[in-house]
């Protein structure tokens, strides 16, 4: 680890996650005030898991990338025993057995597993002579992912199972699949969907789907959370109610107010002109991704940071979506703001792969003077 590149890191990108992690601190402390009492448990382990996260972040800039194709398979060996570890032991929360508890704080695995599965595809994808238009090969690309995907709906985890999907599927087209395989992967899609509403989800899940046709259906019950939410932004108005004011939030109208509708919280309580701060940080965030593609020395970075800009699109999307009523309720965090020690320091791992390529990239001919 060559220390003396600290000053290489693209300090725009370090300094808009910074602020975002810093909105969603905020954000979660203006939520432990409310009508029934004050807890402050999840800021303050929120805040070590960001401390924890950027430090991160940080050591892995310093890292060469490149060495993580060497190790794909112990990963992903590694990504199957945790998510099966974890249906053998893992601690039920919220429906899902998902987490492995250590005292007070949870981890995750399965969002790690995103992590692996863009470095898997990312490596298969970059090797010479491998092209996407291969029915076979893309067969054999959809192998790796099934048995991950299947062992995470069986928590059952819905949402983070269609976030490696897409990463699967946005990878793919990235790297210039035939429309006429996109064709084909959707309609096995539908097939598969069809065959799960019968036979895989369960009732809750069932119900979000429902909700999202039509949040109506059942205002009391399954569309009750999508209701509050489209009210707090809407009262939000342009500058919002104040911190630690919105009415939603703080009269526990609104649930799971500081992980899967903080969006909405940032709504009512900063207003359009707090969603814009956000949005516009996010935008900031994917310029300098994709710019940091365009400068990549190699298809392996180029991928993983492609791979990396894509699921953070789609956490982003699919998050705001289903706090406005537009995307079914999935359980996506908001990336960088909504509460939960494992995602927050998922990202900042991301992150740091991304400083990683972007080092290299700009320190290339620097290295190889030092190695002569």
């Amino acid at each position: 680890m060559n220390f003396n590149l600290i000053g290489k890191i693209d300090k725009t990108l370090f300094v808009a996650i910074i602020i975002l992690i810093f909105i969603g601190l905020t954000i979660i402390f203006s939520t432990s005030y409310s009508s029934i009492g004050t807890d402050f448990l999840n800021f303050k382990k929120q805040f070590v898991f960001s401390i924890f996260g950027v430090v991160l972040m940080i050591g892995i800039s310093f890292f060469d990338y490149r060495a993580l194709k060497n190790y794909t398979g112990i990963f992903y060996i590694f990504a199957c025993f945790v998510l099966f570890a974890v249906l053998l032991s893992g601690s039920l929360i919220r429906g899902t057995a998902s987490w492995f508890s250590f005292g007070s704080f949870n981890f995750q695995p399965a969002e790690l597993v995103k992590i692996v599965v863009i470095i898997i595809m990312a490596k298969y994808l970059a090797k010479e002579n491998i092209l996407s238009n291969d029915l076979k090969k893309i067969i054999v690309s959809g192998i790796y992912i099934a048995l991950p995907v299947f062992l995470i709906i069986l928590q059952p985890d819905f949402g983070s199972a269609l976030v490696i999907m897409f990463i699967w599927l946005a990878m793919l087209f990235i790297a210039g699949i035939n429309k006429k395989y996109i064709i084909l992967i959707l309609f096995s899609g539908l097939l598969l969907f069809t065959a799960s509403w019968s036979y895989v989800l369960k009732d809750y899940q069932k119900d979000r789907i429902i909700t999202f046709v039509n949040p109506q259906s059942d205002p009391h019950g399954a569309g009750y959370n999508v209701i509050q939410s489209i009210i707090a932004i809407g009262s939000g108005e342009i500058w919002g109610k104040g911190l630690g004011h919105g009415s939603q939030s703080q009269l526990n109208f609104l649930p799971e107010k500081h992980t899967d509708f903080i969006f909405a919280v940032v709504a009512e309580e900063m207003g359009f002109i707090g969603v814009l701060l956000v949005l516009g940080l996010f935008g900031i965030i994917f310029y300098r991704l994709f710019e940091i593609v365009r400068e990549s020395q190699n298809n392996f970075g180029k991928l993983l940071v492609l791979g990396i800009a894509f699921v953070l699109m789609f956490h982003v999307i699919v998050n705001a979506g289903m706090n406005m009523g537009i995307m079914p309720v999935t359980g996506i965090p908001l990336p960088f703001i909504s509460y939960g020690g494992s995602s927050l320091v998922s990202f900042l791992i991301m992150m740091g792969l991304v400083q990683s390529v972007y080092i290299k990239g700009r320190g290339y001919k620097i290295e190889k003077e030092d190695d002569e």
